[in-house]
């Protein structure tokens, strides 16, 4: 496993995150497909024996039951102080008015229920799952550097936003000299790639790390044009990201990878990482071959007529994700 810096920090992170949305009691929130605990474990426990230390999860997974099963099976598998453990906040997790969102009761109350879920007095990187345009961006930084001085977080990070908020958060940290976001995690793969107008500048500029989400676009780069899985006919969310004309580009990845005789993730996977400012996708795993193909992804190096091949059928779309 390679290993490499978060943005600018002196923080190491592997250079695969295992994306934890996939484990979760199944009937818990709205992820049908997810993996129950006994399900999750040996994928844990895979990615930790295969070098992999960094872990994401997020509160509102399958109802906080992923920070659960994640949580257990790092402490059973792994040292603390050798993995990079990181959970997001703002989602809805209760009805009221103060069950969702970046308010300072909202933020100092989800990572109290976080940490609980998870069983570890702090997480390292503690994100905002999105931008909250009802809340002043003042009340949330400020509540963000107060946990990170009350040794709750180490670092923060952000997500899918556009740049111009995500700038503006920043600069309101600086203002004031709290933490600032040390990284972005945003939609990026081959079949949506607007992120390299604007966020992906701004990240490299800034210093900011990159962690992906969806870097294989809901597994729809890993097979056929119109295949359906179970999670493909429950995913709501997903069926808005895609269009008709990335068929082209999945046809693309499909013709280097039996050339290269790889499966297509291994391919989809590389041109990610051939890409700056990207430090560590999110990756899902469901099954082992799922953490193989991510690891021989970060050991697969694309040619320069590859990397055009696999870029060349994308055509804009509407900005999704957010």
């Amino acid at each position: 496993m390679q290993y490499v810096k978060l943005g600018s920090t002196g923080l190491d992170v592997s250079r695969i995150c295992l994306g934890c949305m996939t484990y979760g009691v199944p009937d818990r929130g709205t992820h049908e497909w997810t993996l129950d605990e006994e399900a999750s474990r040996p994928l844990i426990r895979q990615a930790l024996e295969a070098g992999i230390t960094f872990f994401d999860t997020a509160n509102v997974y399958s109802d906080g039951t992923s920070e659960e099963i994640v949580g257990r099976a790092l402490r059973d598998f792994a040292r603390r102080d050798d993995i990079v453990l990181a959970t997001k906040v703002h989602g809805r997790m209760r009805p009221g008015p103060n069950g969702a969102g970046l308010s300072r009761k909202a933020i100092l109350t989800e990572i109290d229920h976080s940490l609980t879920r998870l069983g570890t007095d702090y997480v390292d990187l503690y994100q905002i799952h999105r931008f909250d345009p009802h809340t002043p961006a003042e009340e949330t930084m400020e509540a963000l550097h107060d946990l990170v001085k009350a040794g709750k977080v180490r670092y923060i990070g952000a997500s899918s936003m556009y740049a111009w908020q995500f700038a503006k958060m920043q600069h309101t940290a600086e203002l004031h000299g709290w933490t600032k976001f040390v990284s972005m995690q945003n939609h990026y793969n081959l079949l949506y790639r607007e992120e390299e107008r604007e966020m992906l500048p701004l990240c490299a500029d800034q210093g900011v790390g990159v962690l992906p989400w969806s870097p294989l676009a809901r597994g729809r780069l890993t097979r056929d044009w119109g295949t359906v899985t179970d999670r493909s006919t429950t995913d709501g969310f997903g069926a808005t990201l895609y269009q008709e004309g990335d068929r082209a580009v999945v046809e693309a990845v499909t013709r280097i990878a039996e050339s290269r005789g790889v499966p297509r993730a291994q391919v989809a996977l590389a041109w990610l990482l051939h890409k700056a400012p990207v430090t560590s996708p999110i990756v899902g795993a469901a099954q082992p071959q799922h953490i193989d193909d991510a690891l021989a992804a970060t050991e697969l190096h694309l040619t320069d007529k590859e990397l055009e091949e696999l870029e060349r059928p994308y055509a804009p779309h509407p900005v999704a994700g957010h």
